[in-house]
């Protein structure tokens, strides 16, 4: 969890870049390769066109593969605690959700009613390695980003509440702040935070260096040469 405040005007840049480029940026102002708190594996997008969601992370682990074993009272009530604690939280905030039975899930927690649930609360959008259904009657501007998509609710029920939790190999604590799109979601470090915008324009611009030359008519591979010099010389 990051109790760093965010720089003025971070949101709006990390909004309007997709994830691999925020990916990248990230070890700009890292100086060095080797990031690796992100998403393994391909997602699924209810809404490929939406763009990036950014958030703090309000976090829960469900299963559904098989019936809980405890009380239907006290499943009752975790839910509800459950959808207290996704109201809860500086905003804006993304429902992270793992599904503890990964990489077999059966249970959609994501479908029509939840994704109009956690818009109506405030939420910008969930990620999760579990699935969802639905896909023609999902609230509009709320993205899911899934591990999978199928047809059943199953057994799906509440574990745990507000405590770490995994997503396709990135580990998210609660208000951790992440990134998400069609590619996948990772969290951003806090310490990179100060020096992410730059971080974004300067990688932006390295990468101009090779994709000027690439769109002109005359590009060949003397020119490539020259360009990709200084794209190397300029990039992490």
């Amino acid at each position: 969890m990051t109790d760093r405040a965010l720089p003025s005007g971070l949101l709006e840049r990390l909004r309007a870049v997709d994830t691999p480029t925020v990916c990248n940026a990230i070890e700009v102002a890292q100086g060095r390769r080797g990031f690796a708190n992100f998403t393994r594996s391909t997602m699924h997008s209810s809404d490929p066109a939406s763009p990036a969601m950014v958030g703090f992370a309000r976090t829960a682990t469900i299963a559904g593969a098989e019936p809980p074993q405890e009380p239907a009272d006290m499943i009752r009530a975790r839910r509800m605690d459950y959808f207290h604690s996704m109201a809860a939280g500086p905003r804006p905030a993304i429902a992270v959700v793992q599904d503890a039975d990964g990489p077999d899930c059966v249970g959609a927690w994501w479908g029509e009613v939840h994704s109009t649930v956690h818009k109506g609360l405030g939420l910008a959008g969930a990620v999760t390695n579990g699935l969802m259904r639905d896909l023609g009657d999902l609230a509009p501007g709320f993205p899911i980003i899934a591990g999978g998509i199928g047809p059943s609710h199953g057994f799906v029920h509440v574990k745990a509440i507000g405590e770490p939790v995994e997503i396709l190999g990135m580990r998210v604590s609660q208000g951790d702040l992440v990134h998400a799109d069609r590619h996948g979601a990772l969290v951003v470090p806090a310490e990179v935070f100060d020096q992410l915008a730059a971080a974004i324009d300067a990688m932006q611009a390295s990468e101009a260096l090779i994709l000027g030359p690439a769109r002109e008519p005359d590009f060949n591979i003397e020119r490539l040469e020259t360009a990709w010099a200084a794209f190397e010389k300029a990039r992490t």
